[in-house]
Parts: structure tokens; C-alpha cells; sequence
């Protein structure tokens, strides 16, 4: 099982965990509300767990636009 983290714009893998067994308070799961889990945190039919962030090229890009943040998404 891999923890994958996925950049929500650009959709470049970040970083990945290999992992056999999740601990989420370790992780600061229990951090985010519970609807941000849901947005955030999937789980695939493989048992990998997709967790979607933002990379530095895509906050380098919302920070010198931030007009982007109106967009759902800004990279075509």
C-alpha cells in the first residue's frame, strides 16, 4: 500500500509512503475537517490512498495570480 500525494492542479505525484499499515493523526489527518478529508483523501481499489495537495510550481503560480484562485482549474 502507497500513500501518493497528487498535485490537485497539475496532477503531478508530489511525494509517495510506502506503507503497510496508516496511521492518520501521524499523517495530521485528524486535522482537516471532514469535509475537507472527502475533497482531499481517496482511496483507490488497490489499497493506495491518493491524497491531493498543491506543488511549488502551482503555488508559485497562485501566488503571482491570484486571480487563479477563482478558478476551478487554471492549468489547460
Amino acid at each position: 500500500m502507497s500513500i501518493v500525494y497528487t498535485c490537485r492542479h497539475c496532477g503531478n505525484e508530489v511525494g509517495k509512503i510506502e506503507q503497510t499499515v496508516i496511521d492518520s493523526a501521524t499523517l495530521g489527518f485528524d486535522k482537516l475537517s471532514v469535509e475537507d478529508q472527502k475533497e482531499m483523501i481517496q482511496f483507490k481499489q488497490n489499497g493506495d490512498v491518493q491524497i491531493k495537495t498543491i506543488c511549488e510550481n502551482c503555488e508559485a503560480a497562485l501566488g503571482q495570480n491570484p486571480h487563479y484562485h477563482e478558478l476551478d482549474f487554471f492549468i489547460q
